[in-house]
């Protein structure tokens, strides 16, 4: 049977499916990739990275002094 068969949304993207779902150039997904700024994992040496992952960091990117709670270091503050 299909992975992607059926109604359930892609749950893994590649690195060109998630720059089209942040609506982003790939080569930035590369690069925050690379960097470790966003997160995904290299399989096989492929990027891949999880939708709702995704969704998560894109929301912290958001609202970062809420999610933060004071355990972050200036350091991270600085960088977002």
């Amino acid at each position: 049977m299909d992975k992607n068969s059926g109604s359930q949304p892609k749950e893994v993207l590649t690195p060109r499916e998630a720059a089209d779902y942040l609506n982003i150039h790939v080569r930035t997904i590369y690069r925050l990739a690379k960097r470790g700024d966003i997160p995904g994992r290299k399989i096989g040496g492929s990027w891949r990275f999880k939708k709702d992952v995704l969704d998560e960091w894109l929301s912290w990117k958001e609202t970062p002094k809420y999610q933060c709670q004071g355990h972050c270091t200036e350091t991270d503050n600085a960088r977002y």
